[in-house]
């Protein structure tokens, strides 16, 4: 390859394409006639080095200009209002309290002190997560209450069979 520059490569469909791509452009923002369009776009499909294909689109910007961004921003009574983050711990009680289901009741307790400690920060700093925190204690509180009646009433049979 003589001088070993890329424009000595032979020039592939895709490199034509990106190329009339480029003219299309150029003649949509009325940087060429209709004439000049068809000629040059004649000359990118004969053309068969990529340096043929730049000196075609050499004069063009590679690609549409961008438009200028607007001036005023979106005032903000149009703009989305952040929702605040849910509670860490509100989702941790929430968790332990679907998780009794799976671990018979052990992770009950944690899911009630979770809860009671999500509600009280959610009530301090407003945060999202309540009726997480309320779901992580009602079931905290029914496997709690569920395992307290069970061991009652083992006792309770221990004791009158005793």
């Amino acid at each position: 390859m003589p001088g070993g520059g890329a424009s000595f490569l032979l020039a592939s469909h895709a490199d034509r394409e990106r190329a009339v791509d480029v003219l299309r452009a150029g003649f949509a923002e009325g940087r060429l006639e209709k004439g000049e369009f068809d000629r040059r776009v004649a000359r990118v499909y004969t053309a068969r080095t990529v340096g043929e294909l730049a000196l075609v689109v050499a004069d063009l910007p590679q690609g549409p200009m961008p438009y200028p961004a607007p001036v005023a921003p979106v005032p903000q009574v149009f703009l989305p209002t952040p929702r605040p983050a849910a509670n860490g711990k509100a989702v941790g009680a929430a968790v332990c309290g679907l998780l009794c289901l799976l671990t018979a009741g052990l992770t009950g307790i944690p899911a009630v002190v979770l809860g009671h400690t999500a509600r009280t920060e959610i009530r301090r700093t407003g945060e999202d997560g309540d009726g997480l925190a309320l779901t992580g204690l009602v079931l905290g509180w029914l496997s709690v209450g569920g395992w307290a009646l069970f061991w009652l009433l083992i006792i309770m049979v221990g004791v009158l069979d005793g």
